[in-house]
């Protein structure tokens, strides 16, 4: 499990500062994580398991005692003890074990999955709240501009040259932003609090989130052949390996079954007893052979279908696993397109807004217009914002699906 660990907590990096912080995350919430918890307890009892089934049955003791004697003019008993130890078919005891060590192996992919889900989740939840605090901060800087612009207005209206409307139009759009942040504010709380519930930690706990993403300037190349290391398809190799050793232990335990034991036989002494030794001791050897075995060629149908059906199953799960990668990569292109579009239209605003800067020292301002185009810079930078954001949350996502 611990290699597992190592191994998650490289995914999902984009960049130095962020792979750090996001690491340090990932590998605190790996370790105290309930869930994760839950199923490493019950790996090691799975791996317990196979020190149970390694084992022989218990030994039978038994004793009796003649508690009425008749009179009879011979030897009497005056106690017996037997004891016997049935042992299974040769090879039965290796075979039980290597069906609980294959049955701890499925276990501990289990334990691989819920550590790879669990990365995904927190790395979604850090890059939403990236997402949060890049908008505040752009929020923040817009209605800096607008006081900017307002102050403006108000030497514009002391000469006559603008409306008191206009005025309070800018104050409007100012009072506005400053709602988006505080309800983004609200929701950056919840966000964080979820977070830390992941990491099994205080919801108020505070988290350090890098200020600033940028697109990387080279992507890896991506293989669907890598789909088949995903441990939610490894993990039905492993249930198949399991029918298969159970298949082998079915065949032993079809198999005759022997017994060993000894009885000892206490007697009283007799004139008939001629001989020094009185009591009896009687090696036993017992078999007991499965005749009706239907029971067996019944369970080795049922492991055959069972193989049929997790193939069927991994089929399914690798068809539904590759549409996912797929669609991830497409909208991660998507993602880049979407910025760059924004990324020439916030230029082209700021062109806009300097031209209306300049018209103000010409005593001509609209600042109708200057609300136009505050409102289209900040909705440009929001959409240059999720599409960063998209990025990672799709790049998180392939990671899980295609990482080793």
């Amino acid at each position: 499990m611990r290699k597992g660990i190592q191994i998650i907590c490289a995914l999902l990096v984009s960049s130095i500062l962020n792979a750090q912080q996001l690491e340090i995350l990932i590998q605190e919430a790996l370790v105290n994580n309930p869930s994760i918890q839950k199923l490493d307890y019950q790996y090691q009892v799975a791996v317990e398991k196979v020190n149970e089934v390694n084992t022989l049955g218990n030994t039978e003791f038994n004793f009796g005692f003649m508690a009425v004697r008749p009179e009879m003019d011979m030897p009497m008993e005056r106690f017996s003890v037997s004891a016997m130890q049935m042992l299974p078919w040769f090879g039965t005891l290796p075979a039980k074990k290597a069906y609980a060590e294959s049955v701890a192996d499925a276990q501990l992919v289990d334990v691989d999955i819920a550590q790879r889900k669990l990365a995904l989740s927190i790395s979604q939840l850090y890059y939403q709240i990236y997402e949060i605090q890049a908008q505040q901060e752009v929020l923040a800087q817009n209605k800096t501009l607008l006081q900017t612009f307002e102050k403006l207005a108000l030497t514009s209206v002391r000469v006559g040259k603008a409306s008191p409307v206009d005025v309070m139009r800018l104050q409007i759009r100012q009072n506005e932003l400053q709602e988006e942040i505080d309800v983004l504010n609200q929701k950056s709380v919840g966000l964080k609090a979820a977070l830390n519930s992941l990491m099994n930690r205080d919801y108020d706990t505070p988290i350090q989130i890098v200020s600033d993403l940028e697109f990387p300037k080279n992507e890896e190349i991506l293989a669907y052949e890598s789909l088949n290391n995903n441990p939610e398809l490894l993990k039905y190799d492993k249930v198949a390996y399991s029918v298969d050793q159970s298949e082998k232990l079915n065949q032993k335990e079809s198999s005759p079954t022997l017994g060993v034991g000894v009885e000892y036989i206490n007697q009283d002494a007799h004139p008939m007893i001629t001989s020094s030794v009185k009591d009896m001791v009687m090696p036993m050897l017992s078999l007991s052979i499965p005749i009706f075995n239907k029971k067996y060629t019944s369970v080795s149908v049922q492991n055959e279908i069972k193989k049929q059906e997790i193939q069927a199953q991994k089929n399914e799960r690798l068809n539904l696993l590759t549409a996912e990668l797929s669609k991830a990569i497409s909208q991660r292109k998507q993602s880049r397109i979407k910025f760059d579009v924004q990324k020439d239209n916030l230029e082209i605003a700021k062109n806009a807004e300097k031209i209306l800067l300049k018209n103000y020292e010409t005593g001509t301002i609209d600042y109708d217009e200057v609300l136009k185009i505050q409102e289209l810079q900040l909705k440009f930078q929001k959409n240059q914002i999720q599409a960063i954001k998209d990025y990672y949350e799709q790049t998180s996502l392939i990671d899980y699906l295609i990482q080793l």
